[in-house]
Order: structure tokens, then C-alpha cells, then sequence
């Protein structure tokens, strides 16, 4: 979505934003309705490099949206981990038709910390664990900050020619108080919404069988290699994989057709395999210790309406048996945007050589 139709209809539907400028020109739209980063944009250009609801295309849809169960803007958001423990009320029951997200954090209500080089978002709120019936509070902050491009000093690069744009973003998570002495684990979920339609690459140490969370994925967009892991999203419906801590590098891209060109998104996070990965599968619960989810969603109504390539990370969980109280994640966003020859060079240099993006959309 165009820069300036995303701030205007925000703004017309009173959802006030944020803007931080990198120093290299890189521009992030922060939206504290939810916490999200609605936008990432590179100097020259201002198409959006996220997904970003259609509803936000004019102010009297904008509206509906945000009347609806789901304030869903697109763009980057942030929760909490277990889904199982956090999302369903009705636990035992885990059917979808009960999945209700949690007010206290989406939209949550953030107050805006602002420094000479961040903009960041802070709250602080009790969650209810449905799973173990404990209650915790929590305090929350999440900001964003400069990322310089990772290929400025490649100097066989240098003659390239593609736009850029990165931040990094900082997440903390700590329990408050009598909370960190209660049963309960909880651990940070970052979750990017992309433009549907891509090829989306998690690499990996070794050969690695993902975990299917959530529908039947053709075995042609499902290709697995020694050091990666390929997924196209090619979807009609609801697809979820994921990727155990163990074997991840902590570097996941996604890249899809923008226009005549292809644009890349990288993913750059730590991961600590000696943490404690909390989130499961709805119905194997002691299946833990998965750093990274990749959704693909094509649904034409209803609360989770919309079509777009989520690209997912956890951080290590805080709370009991984890040893820690509060969490620190840093990680960063790289996207780039150019032909196609040129942004397979660049998938290759950052992800490896056995993800080549030309045949993306073909």
C-alpha cells in the first residue's frame, strides 16, 4: 500500500502513527493501535514493502475494520506465546471457531516512548493463562531503531542496483512481581504479514523435515534441500509450518513479484537452542522448542479475512522452570527491492546458495 494513502486513512479514522527515518532514508510507520509496524519503506519509493488490509484502501472500510473482532492493520505485530494457553477460552476446546485474541495486548493500549534514534512502544497488563488458570502481569516494550544494509561493505556488490530499506526492532518481555513466582511460561511470538504469492526460505544447519501445523501442503511447494527449506505460498485456505530451534540459522527471507521486479524481505533474529521455546501445537503439547512458523492465509470473510504470507519467529520463553524473568530480542528487518537477476544475487549472498529466487511467480 502507497505510503501516503496509509498514513491519511489512518489518520481520517483516528488511528494516529508514528514515523522513524533511518539515517540511510529508511522509513518505518508505527501504528500504537495494536502495536504494529504498518509500514517499511525505502527513500525513493513509497510502496509498501508489507501487506497491509484492504480495508485500509478508504476511511469508511477502515472504520469497519476496526468495529470488528480483529483489528487487523497488517504489517508486523507481537505476541504471546503458548496460542494454546493465551487464545482459547474455552480450553480444552481448541477448535478455531473459539480462537479469540486477547484485548489486553491487540490493540492492547501502548503509550509511545520516544529517544533521539527509536521510536518505541511500552504497556503493561495482566494475561490470563487458559491452560494452567493463572493470571500474570506483564510489562511490555517494543521499539525500533536503525539498520544499516547488511551489503555496504561487499565490495563484488557494490555495482548493483536495487533499493533498500531495514530497521531493527528490540522487544522486551518481563514478568512483574509475585507473577514471575507463578506457574506460568510465556515467550515473545513475532509476526510479519507479507503480499501473498512467494516463494518464503528458512535456512537451516542441516536437512530438516518442517512440522505441519495447520492444513495439507502440495509436496511442489514444499521443497525441502540440505541447507533450506522452501515454501510457496500457494494457498486457498489456511497453511502453518514449523521449524524446530535446533536446526534454524536465525535468517528466514520471503520473497514475491512486485511489479516487473521482486522484492525480498529477510528476517534477521537470534536463536538460543539452550532456551525455552514455549509455543506447541494445539494438540501435542509437550512438542516444544519451534523458533520459527511460516502461515500461508487465503480467506474471503469472517474475523481472520484476508490474503497474505505471514513469516513468524519465537524468542525464548520467561516464567517458570526457564530460569529468567524478562527477555530481551533484538533482531532486524532487511528488504530490498530491484530485477530479478539482481535480488537472486542477493538472496543467494544473504540466505545461501540453494535459495535462488528467479523462477519467483513464474
Amino acid at each position: 500500500m502507497n505510503f501516503n494513502k496509509l498514513v491519511q486513512t489512518l489518520q481520517e479514522v483516528g488511528k494516529a502513527t508514528e514515523l522513524f527515518t533511518s539515517p540511510d532514508g529508511s522509513r518505518v510507520l508505527v501504528l500504537p493501535h495494536g502495536a504494529r509496524i504498518v509500514g517499511l519503506f525505502t527513500p525513493r519509493n513509497d510502496e509498501n514493502f508489507f501487506w497491509n488490509h484492504a480495508a485500509l484502501e478508504r476511511p469508511e472500510t477502515a472504520r469497519e475494520l476496526y468495529e470488528s473482532a480483529w483489528h487487523n492493520s497488517g504489517g508486523n505485530r507481537t505476541w504471546l506465546a503458548p496460542e494454546v494457553d493465551v487464545f482459547f477460552p474455552e480450553y480444552p476446546n481448541v477448535d478455531l471457531a473459539g480462537y479469540r485474541i486477547p484485548g489486553k495486548f491487540d490493540p492492547g493500549n501502548y503509550r509511545v516512548v520516544k529517544t533521539a534514534d527509536s521510536v518505541g512502544l511500552a504497556s503493561r497488563f495482566t494475561l490470563h493463562f487458559y491452560r494452567t488458570k493463572q493470571e500474570a502481569e506483564l510489562e511490555f516494550t517494543k521499539a525500533v531503531s536503525s539498520a544499516p544494509n547488511p551489503l555496504r561493505h561487499e565490495r563484488d556488490l557494490r555495482g548493483l542496483d536495487y533499493e533498500y530499506g531495514g530497521l531493527t526492532q528490540i522487544t522486551t518481555l518481563a514478568l512483574v512481581g509475585d507473577s514471575a513466582n507463578r506457574p506460568v511460561q510465556v515467550g515473545i511470538w513475532d509476526l510479519l504479514q507479507l503480499p501473498h504469492g512467494g516463494d518464503l526460505f528458512v535456512t537451516t544447519y542441516t536437512r530438516v523435515e518442517p512440522k505441519i501445523f495447520i492444513g495439507r501442503i502440495a509436496s511442489d511447494n514444499l521443497i525441502i534441500t540440505d541447507h533450506a527449506v522452501r515454501y510457496r505460498t500457494r494457498t486457498v485456505g489456511h497453511e502453518k509450518i514449523g521449524v524446530r530451534a535446533v536446526v534454524g540459522t536465525g535468517r528466514v527471507g520471503y520473497c514475491y513479484p512486485a511489479g516487473d521486479q521482486l522484492a525480498l524481505v529477510i528476517r534477521n533474529y537470534f536463536i538460543n537452542p539452550s532456551g525455552e521455546y514455549v509455543d506447541v501445537p494445539w494438540t501435542e503439547l509437550e512438542d516444544l522448542g519451534y523458533s520459527m512458523h511460516a502461515c500461508g492465509v487465503s480467506i474471503p470473510s469472517g474475523q481472520f479475512k484476508g490474503e497474505f504470507t505471514e513469516l513468524e519467529y519465537h524468542a525464548p520463553g520467561i516464567g517458570a522452570g526457564t530460569g529468567c524473568k524478562s527477555h530481551a530480542d533484538t533482531s532486524q528487518l532487511w528488504a530490498f527491492r530491484g530485477s530479478r537477476q539482481v535480488i537472486d544475487t542477493i538472496a543467494k549472498r544473504l540466505l545461501g546458495p540453494e535459495c535462488g529466487v528467479e523462477q519467483v511467480g513464474r
